[in-house]
Parts: structure tokens; sequence; C-alpha cells
């Protein structure tokens, strides 16, 4: 079992910053990918970024050079900076633990909402 819990959400204006943490408890395996997803009202939920043990990342074109994944494996905590906002980035952020070769290892935290507003 993995629990996650999601921090640094907010309100911000446009052009702000915002860094997102999501701290895992238990074991976090070689084989697990850590990420971040959004959802936006009216909208699916989205893949943002994911992260590996080995800091092996991949980020969405539309946040690409705005956003950066990153992680503290000792810590089992990753990160989310979020730089020059636009109010098309306004979604609850959710945290997400899988494993490449276990469908069945899939964990997400609450979410934490990112609002960007002037």
């Amino acid at each position: 079992q993995v629990q996650l819990v999601e921090s640094g959400g907010g309100l911000v204006q446009p052009g702000g910053s915002l860094r997102l943490s999501c701290a895992a408890s238990g074991t976090i395996f070689s084989t697990d990918i850590m990420g971040w997803y959004r959802q936006a009202p009216g909208k699916q939920r989205e893949l943002v970024a994911t992260i590996t043990p080995f800091g092996t990342t991949t980020i969405v074109d539309s946040v690409k050079g705005r956003f950066t994944i990153s992680g503290d494996s000792p810590k089992n905590t990753i990160y989310l900076q979020m730089n020059s906002l636009k109010p098309e980035d306004t979604a609850v952020y959710y945290c997400n633990v899988r494993n490449l070769l276990d469908s069945g290892r899939n964990y997400w935290g609450q979410g934490t909402q990112v609002t960007v507003s002037s």
C-alpha cells in the first residue's frame, strides 16, 4: 500500500508560480513511476509529467518549458514546479504512483486545487 499526500496548491495570478509536493508513504519500487495528473472542470484527467526512481522524466508538450518535475528518492517525494502559469492551468492536480509490471499497483492522492486567475 502507498499513501500519497499532495500540498502546495492555491490561487495565483497569471504569470505566477507554484510548487506542488507529493509525499509517498510506503515502499516505492524501482519499477514504479510517480507522476502528476490534472483535471479541469468538465474535462478528463490528463497526464502532466512523470518521473522514475532513477530520475528519468517526461512532460507533456502543453506545459513544457513552464513546468518541471523533480524528485527526492530518499524522501519518496516528488515536486512539480509550475512557472508562467496560465488560466488554462487551473485544475485539481493529482499525484499518482503506478507500477510498470503490476497494473493493480496504482495509487492516487486526494488532489490539490490550483487556480490561476487575476
